[in-house]
């Protein structure tokens, strides 16, 4: 349970502050949470790549606003993402993750966050006992006031650690096999890890899908391209904490994990929604992407191999939108997570 009254937190509900300033995308930093998230696609740091794909900066990939946690976006007077919740930091969990883009992210762009507490409820969750639930809802704009996309993050305290395929009573309890929010928001603990060294090699593979522009090249039931990243390691965990400012030892310090319940480090949730944003910018052009979003149903951990992929659900031919579904998986079948995607094309031939 959190420390603060449940009471006291419902009367947060609607408060909103600025939780990331002068949120600079940089062609390095763009590039090493590309590769941290296993992206080969030289469009997240090449110009010319970029200006052969239409662009005119190098984008960055979909949920590239993870970075904005990093200290140095943070002003002096927010601590972590700015409402004091009482969230023990152990058994805080990431339940689901959601973008809307009015166009994609660009290395050059200088943005500024507003988060709004949206809501607060708490669930009962079988073996996870009551669960609090916590909707945070970031506006993020230019310095001209122009909105470039929304995102939407669920946080979920347990009252313990949360042991995968529990038996939770409902889709709402097994979200909270996700990953872990930061443990700490002391920026001394965060600036450690800035990830100064090379990022490592990928061990990915994607299917060569040409990019779709038009609904009239897709049916329901359509599958997209597949990305998988085999036999994962901790390092890739340790990679993505520095790439993406989320330095929770739970996902590298074994210690650490294992005394508050887990039974190793396990990758943190938004890595694997990284590995499955791939399936959307190899399918779609990164322009035409209006929505990604996802639910973590599980954790992945050291040797599992994700496999993410995505399928048509609807198409309406005469708006030009295609709505698809998907899924990451380990190996051995288990459900990571699922999730959506919109993508806005045309509707001419």
């Amino acid at each position: 349970m959190p420390t603060r009254p449940l009471a006291d937190l419902e009367a947060m509900v609607g408060d909103s502050r600025v939780t990331v300033e002068e949120f600079r995308i940089e062609p390095g930093k763009v590039e090493e949470f590309a590769r941290a998230i296993t992206a080969e696609d030289p469009v997240f740091w090449d110009e010319t790549a970029a200006a052969d794909r239409g662009h005119d900066r190098v984008p960055a990939p979909l949920t590239y606003t993870q970075v904005g946690r990093f200290p140095r976006y943070t002003p002096a007077d927010v601590d972590g993402k700015g409402f004091d919740l009482g969230f023990r930091p152990e058994y805080v969990l990431h339940g689901e993750q959601a973008h809307e883009y009015e166009r994609p992210i660009y290395v050059g762009d200088v943005l500024e966050g507003t988060a709004t507490l949206a809501d607060v409820f708490q669930r009962e969750g079988g073996r996870a006992g009551t669960m609090t639930f916590a909707v945070l809802e970031t506006e993020y704009r230019t310095r001209d006031g122009d909105l470039v996309l929304t995102d939407r993050s669920t946080a979920i305290e347990t009252e313990g650690a949360v042991d995968d395929g529990s038996g939770a009573d409902d889709g709402e309890s097994k979200a909270a096999n996700g990953a872990a929010e930061p443990a700490s928001d002391d920026p001394t603990e965060a600036d450690g890890g800035t990830a100064a060294t090379e990022p490592a090699a990928p061990s990915a593979t994607v299917d060569e899908f040409e990019r779709v522009r038009t609904v009239a090249e897709l049916k329901p039931g359509d599958a997209g391209p597949t990305a998988v990243v085999e036999d994962l390691e901790r390092k890739q965990f340790v990679t993505y904490a520095g790439a993406s400012g989320d330095f929770n030892p739970i996902h590298y310090d074994e210690p650490y994990a294992t005394a508050a319940g887990n039974e190793s480090v396990f990758g943190q949730g938004m890595f694997t929604a990284g590995i499955t944003s791939r399936v959307v910018a190899n399918w779609f052009d990164l322009r035409d992407v209006s929505t990604f979003g996802v639910r973590f149903q599980s954790r992945v951990f050291p040797d599992d191999t994700v496999v993410a992929s995505g399928e048509v659900v609807e198409i309406d031919r005469d708006a030009g939108t295609v709505e698809t579904e998907l899924e990451a998986r380990t190996a051995d079948g288990e459900t990571l997570l699922t999730g959506t995607a919109t993508a806005r094309l045309s509707s001419e031939e």
